[in-house]
């Protein structure tokens, strides 16, 4: 078997279309990743866009049903009456002032559970320790 020797022409030759080659190859491949990532995100947004589209077509349809109770004499004077305090001839209106409530940031259902799995594992580390003096004896 014969070797064909490669001459110093076709090795440059070679090599100048292998870096073209690649470096063709490498762009197609970035710019293909490229495009791929941007067409997820604009799937996401398109997706959070049309939540938020059927979210503002209720509250469009609730809006509009208000209008049209808005527009009976006697809905809106007892929707005055409730929220601007307004009263019929006759009647007192009586404001009673709401509970100012001071928010705890952890619950106190919370403090139990934490009293509980604390006061659980000094049980079973005593257990433990108690069992291991145990068998050393």
């Amino acid at each position: 078997m014969a070797r064909k020797r490669v001459t110093k022409a076709s090795r440059r030759r070679l090599l100048f279309f292998g870096t073209i080659s690649t470096g063709i190859i490498v762009y197609f491949i970035f710019s293909l990743a490229y495009y791929a990532t941007n067409i997820y995100h604009l799937q996401k947004e398109e997706k959070k866009l049309n939540q938020n589209l059927t979210a503002l077509k209720a509250d469009e349809k609730n809006l509009k049903t208000e209008i049209e109770k808005l527009k009976d004499p006697e809905y809106l004077a007892r929707y005055a009456r409730e929220n601007y305090l307004y009263s019929k001839d006759g009647e007192i209106v009586i404001q009673l002032q709401k509970e100012n409530k001071i928010i705890d940031t952890v619950p106190q259902e919370t403090n139990h559970v934490y009293a509980f799995f604390g006061g659980s594992g000094i049980l079973l580390f005593i257990v433990g320790y108690v069992i291991y003096k145990s068998k050393e004896k």
